[in-house]
């Protein structure tokens, strides 16, 4: 059996036997039958309600005459996504600021979970970092041929025919690619910082480990930017005019 948080071990005892059922039924023989849902599953989901939580309940209050605390913090956050999207994409980036926010605040939230006791990151198991990266590809993807139809493989041959046998397998090596370095990047810093967080706060007393747990929020904040970042940047090259 492996070891359990305690929301981890709520979802089995409450899911556990459905959900079982379902994996043998897709023919996956589950490892813990008695427990299979992972702590980083139990994590997303999480999140994940959090999020439907927040999501709800700005909808519910939302005024133009009189916007209360969190519609600011909501409005400035998709502001700033919007903002860049369209510094980077251009004039038509307004329809992807909506994927974009909802990823941002995922992999934060995600990454943020660690610094709370009783929790720990699902970003710093690699199956997660991996499924956003996937998502994110997938995405800019079905954006690029939604954008120019079936031309946007053109995208992949160069600018000049005579390369293309040459051009397409180094561009689709290098879009898979994006996928690698998307889920290391994300997986790598904060695998590291939850390591050395429960390294100090196990080590020494409760006032000495703060500065590391400023780190790891500083490289929560910062590693869910890049992420959104580059995935805006892959945006733009999949629904650039050019195209």
């Amino acid at each position: 059996m492996p070891e359990q948080l305690w929301f981890t071990q709520i979802l089995n005892h409450l899911f556990a036997g459905p959900v079982t059922a379902l994996m043998r039924v897709l023919h996956i023989a589950p490892r813990h039958p008695a427990a299979p849902l992972s702590n980083s599953l139990a994590m997303e989901i999480l999140v994940v309600g959090f999020l439907l939580i927040i999501f709800l309940l700005v909808r519910s209050r939302l005024s133009v005459d009189n916007p209360g605390g969190l519609q600011h913090i909501f409005e400035g956050y998709e502001g700033f996504i919007q903002d860049q999207s369209k510094e980077i994409i251009g004039h038509h980036s307004e329809p992807y600021t909506a994927f974009l926010s909802t990823l941002g605040l995922f992999i934060l939230l995600c990454n943020l979970l660690g610094v709370i006791p009783g929790f720990e990151s699902p970003t710093a198991v690699a199956i997660v970092p991996l499924g956003c990266a996937v998502a994110a590809f997938l995405y800019y993807q079905a954006q690029g041929f939604k954008h120019s139809g079936i031309g946007y493989l053109k995208h992949f041959a160069g600018p000049m025919p005579v390369l293309a046998p040459l051009m397409v397998p180094i561009e689709l090596i290098s879009h898979l690619a994006r996928v690698l370095s998307l889920t290391i990047r994300l997986f790598a810093n904060m695998f590291a910082g939850d390591m050395v967080t429960l390294v100090f706060v196990s080590l020494l007393p409760i006032a000495f480990p703060i500065p590391f747990l400023g780190l790891h929020i500083f490289v929560s904040l910062l590693q869910a930017y890049i992420f959104v970042l580059l995935t805006t940047v892959y945006l733009q090259g999949a629904v650039s005019e050019e195209h």
